[in-house]
């Protein structure tokens, strides 16, 4: 059965991969897009927007009629418009997928609240690939010991507004998850001056920003003799729009709940 997915945000750059990404899946059917009051593109077709062909809808600004037309959202925008979401999606009783990065206590709280009435997906990334990444350090960090530090790396284009990014975040808490730890305890984000040693069990952050880079992840599992490193580069922002689709192909009619990429995949 043809699901109806919609797109909040179609204008923009991951939104025009997603009306893309559904155009071009079987058993999915793009059911309509939104941009924010005041955007130029409202009125506009999404998918000449995308390059992918005439969808035969415009872009508007009403996410609750969005919703009432569609079986799942997908939601890749910022914190505050996500917030508010998971609202309708609660009162809708809809599907939504949540690629949105840089959500904080608030946003988890109300994500979690509108997932006891409606199925959401939640996930730092929806990459496939990423997703065995994650898989692959709770595995190794639960193997190794505390002799081996975890270090986190990750670069981002400029553009990127949130720091660490949210796959950074997801994979530090699946090294916390293996080492039957709290990252909010055991993350260290920033060193600067003179910090003295690294504490035993803590779990680094390096970030980089700049240029067009669409984002590499690295994992450093460091002993004193050898180091492990798990690595993933993306070249291109399609495997988060196809991860995305799946993930809403996949939770289209299922119980609420709030599920992850791991639910998805059956990993």
């Amino acid at each position: 059965m043809t699901k109806r997915i919609g797109v909040v945000g179609a204008a923009g750059r991951m939104g025009q991969m997603l009306v893309g990404e559904i155009a071009a899946t079987q058993g999915a059917a793009f059911s309509g897009g939104t941009e924010a009051p005041g955007s130029s593109a409202l009125g506009r077709d999404p998918g000449e927007i995308a390059g992918s062909g005439p969808t035969n809808t415009r872009l508007g600004s009403d996410a609750a009629a969005l919703f009432a037309t569609s079986d799942v959202v997908i939601d890749f925008t910022i914190p505050a418009a996500t917030r508010a979401h998971a609202l309708l999606a609660a009162e809708s009783g809809k599907g939504l997928v949540i690629g949105t990065t840089g959500l904080g206590p608030e946003d988890e709280r109300a994500i979690a609240a509108a997932a006891e009435r409606a199925p959401i997906v939640r996930a730092p990334n929806m990459s496939l690939a990423v997703n065995l990444l994650m898989a692959l350090t709770e595995r190794v960090a639960a193997t190794l010991g505390p002799d081996y530090d975890i270090e986190i790396f990750e670069i981002h284009h400029r553009h990127k507004i949130d720091a660490p990014s949210g796959t950074a975040l997801g994979l530090g808490q699946a090294a916390a998850r293996g080492r039957g730890v709290d990252l909010a305890t055991h993350g260290v984000r920033a060193r600067d001056g003179h910090t003295g040693p690294r504490q035993e069990g803590t779990i680094g952050f390096s970030v980089a920003r700049g240029g067009g880079e669409v984002g590499d992840h690295v994992v450093m599992f460091c002993g004193g003799s050898d180091r492990i490193e798990l690595t993933h580069k993306a070249h291109g922002r399609g495997i988060y729009a196809g991860g995305a689709v799946r993930a809403a192909l996949w939770l289209a009619g299922r119980k609420p709940g709030l599920y992850t990429m791991k639910d998805v995949l059956g990993l």
